[in-house]
């Protein structure tokens, strides 16, 4: 009988990437609060620099709010080119220990290093590794989580940003989790914090009361979840093989768009990078979804799913000016325009079995 072994679970998470490879790019903008995306006027953040997250900006935050907290701000265009570039030098540098590389985006992967390259028995070593080369080799700092579960591993490379490192042992994890704040468990989103809250839940030692059943009661398939991740019985594989969900691009205008003719040119000109896209990764999907954002920020989506898989620019450009009819025109100022393409025609690989090794 084989004895079950604790897994090694490395979490690497670049820290500020667009805006740390802009300043790397640009030695004048070090030091500085510099945001990439949008504009003083329009847009969102898509990434800030440590020095402008001291003033309150963060992704995803509108830039004239982004602007008036932090006057000194700078912005600058996003260069996705250049991130892809970058990142797949950080990749390389993970799979010199192990192929078991599961890429979340272009500046965070899991890495199971329980059986590794280099024979190293030690995680925390093999992350200090990684850290230090990709702070020699691209100039570059990264955090790092170590731990036996992904939850865990992921949960601890946020720790101790930036370029921080931390471990949670076995014997450390449920008395960890007992004290972490419920927000910030990850996979638990802002709404069902708020929810929880409401419920009288404000930390895991809180959520630990429930039992699965009560769990999946209140919160339905995500129940299991949240019972896995309390009972440090996440079990889910590093995949090197995981496969996107679906493929797609927006963009946000620098004056708000309110006549059909103008929609259609935009939504043309994003359709064309949402077929190269796929087309690139040899994918075709079902569903095809267009994204309107209004100029008081309401978000709407209209989708379409199809008995068939496509990549086809005509078809997908078809449907994508019926949702665009469906159920009715826009009836106001349009901030940003999307199209993805979901339910992709590739099924997700499931990683292979790995030795395992004392922790």
């Amino acid at each position: 009988m084989n004895k079950e072994v604790t897994k090694k679970i490395i979490h690497i998470d670049m820290d500020a990437f667009y805006a740390s490879v802009e300043q790397l790019d640009r030695p004048d903008l070090k030091g500085k609060p510099l945001a990439v995306g949008g504009s003083r006027e329009r847009g969102v953040v898509a990434a800030a620099s440590y020095e402008a997250r001291a003033f309150g900006v963060h992704s995803a935050l509108a830039s004239s709010i982004a602007a008036r907290r932090c006057p000194d701000l700078i912005f600058v265009k996003p260069r996705f080119e250049r991130y892809r570039e970058v990142s797949s030098q950080i990749m390389k540098i993970f799979k010199r220990y192990t192929d078991l590389v599961e890429p979340l985006s272009l500046d965070e992967a899991y890495l199971d290093v329980t059986y590794n390259k280099k024979g190293l028995k030690s995680a925390i070593k093999i992350a200090m590794l990684i850290r230090q080369a990709i702070q020699k080799e691209i100039g570059l700092t990264a955090s790092a989580g170590i731990s036996f579960n992904k939850f865990l591993a992921k949960t601890a490379s946020d720790l101790n940003k930036p370029n921080g490192l931390a471990v949670i042992l076995p014997e450390e994890a449920i008395a960890f989790m007992q004290k972490l704040k419920i927000e910030k468990f990850h996979g638990i989103g802002k709404k069902t914090a708020e929810k929880m809250k409401a419920q009288g839940i404000f930390t895991g030692a809180d959520l630990m009361q429930l039992d699965r059943s009560e769990l999946i009661r209140r919160y339905g398939k995500a129940g299991k979840h949240y019972h896995n991740i309390i009972t440090a019985n996440d079990q889910r594989q590093v995949k090197p093989n995981r496969i996107r969900k679906s493929i797609g691009a927006e963009s946000t205008f620098s004056n708000d768009l309110t006549q059909e003719q103008e929609w259609l040119e935009r939504l043309d000109q994003i359709l064309q990078k949402v077929v190269k896209r796929l087309q690139e990764k040899g994918r075709k999907g079902r569903t095809i979804t267009l994204k309107i954002k209004y100029h008081d920020f309401e978000i709407k989506t209209r989708s379409k799913s199809l008995d068939h898989f496509t990549d086809d620019a005509e078809e997908i450009w078809e449907i994508v000016k019926d949702l665009l009819h469906q159920p009715d025109l826009p009836n106001r100022g349009v901030r940003l325009l999307g199209i993805t393409v979901s339910q992709l025609d590739i099924r997700e690989v499931e990683a292979g079995g790995q030795l395992t090794l004392q922790f």
